[in-house]
């Protein structure tokens, strides 16, 4: 038995989602006539609020639409220095839309109200980058599951528009923090300008990522998914999936947070860790002994098929997920409390 909790894109469509994708119905959505996918799109978008939504390949892909929607070559967006939009998408805002990033020193991910108001009285005129996008990502990855505070996010929603800044939200697991705090789709939609959400990591679909916004966003975002090579043709078997996971998945994200915690709670019990960082979702980031190391550590756990991941700086990541079952979080926490 593998025990993968190298990341929560691991998961295999289930019997009955697979059921679902067989069965889909299915155009050319370049032509916009594949039905599935139609009320893929539709479903999001009515589930936040929001007035249209574009499937795409991957949360990169949509991520990097957004931020191309939202700036002029030579600008700058805002985000914390821990963002997937700098650290993780092979410098696409760059690549692709001619950015530069400002990267905010907050906390675990998250930076505050304050903190952006400083970073916008920095100066304006010719000699820097004109600030035109503010990214939010929730929940945050390398801080491990952490939930923003909604009201946190309020204030900074209020500073953007007062400064003409486009609001985007990374919502590759909002889900989970929408779980976690109990908090509603429709209230994330009336805050941010555009939203990209994820549909293969907590939620279990093989692939795909919806981008949500205004129809003007939208009709412009499919010109550049276009551009960025994502168009696509029979996709309504993938959008199936999706439509299947937000129908099926969302509740059981609950159970995968609960994992972690009691794994962090063994964590915090052994000798040989030395810090866990606060568990809220489904990801468990801590750190080990210098004498055994991060590398060490994760190879030993490998040797009795428990796949982990190391986050830099002496960081190891576990991240819990549909396909980790009750059977194997028995044997990973017997493997950890006699490493």
């Amino acid at each position: 038995m593998i025990i993968d909790l190298i990341s929560d894109t691991v998961t295999k469509p289930s019997k009955e989602m697979l059921a679902a994708m067989m069965h889909a119905k299915v155009g050319d959505d370049v032509f916009k006539m594949d039905p599935t996918t139609n009320a893929l799109q539709e479903k999001i978008a009515k589930l936040f609020g929001m007035e249209d939504a574009l499937f795409f390949p991957s949360g990169t892909m949509a991520n990097q639409t957004a931020i191309k929607l939202h700036t002029q070559p030579g600008d700058k967006l805002i985000c914390d220095k821990y963002a997937h939009v700098y650290n993780y998408e092979g410098g696409g805002a760059a690549f692709n839309s001619g950015v530069t990033c400002k990267l905010m020193d907050g906390n675990r991910g998250m930076f505050t109200a304050a903190q952006l108001q400083d970073a916008i009285a920095e100066g304006f005129g010719i000699h820097t980058p004109f600030a035109s996008l503010v990214c939010i990502e929730n929940t945050t990855n390398k801080g491990g599951g952490a939930c923003w505070d909604f009201s946190e996010l309020e204030k900074l929603q209020k500073i953007s528009k007062e400064n003409n800044l486009a609001f985007h939200l990374d919502g590759a697991r909002l889900f989970n923090a929408l779980v976690a705090k109990n908090e509603s789709p429709k209230q994330y939609g009336e805050l941010f300008d555009t939203i990209s959400i994820c549909l293969s990591k907590g939620l279990g679909a093989p692939i795909g990522s919806v981008l949500l916004g205004s129809k003007a966003h939208i009709a412009k975002a499919l010109r550049i998914r276009k551009l960025l090579g994502g168009a696509m043709r029979q996709v309504g078997f993938l959008a199936a999936a999706g439509i299947y996971a937000l129908d099926n998945h969302i509740d059981r994200l609950a159970e995968d947070h609960k994992k972690a915690k009691e794994i962090g709670a063994v964590l915090e019990s052994v000798s040989y860790v030395t810090k866990v960082e606060p568990i809220e979702t489904n990801i468990v980031i801590f750190y080990v002994d210098a004498k055994i190391g991060s590398d060490k550590f994760i190879h030993k756990m490998e040797a009795k098929n428990i796949l982990l991941t190391p986050m830099g700086e002496g960081k190891i990541r576990i991240v819990t997920h549909l396909d980790y079952t009750d059977e194997m979080h028995d044997i990973l926490l017997k493997e950890l409390k006699d490493f």
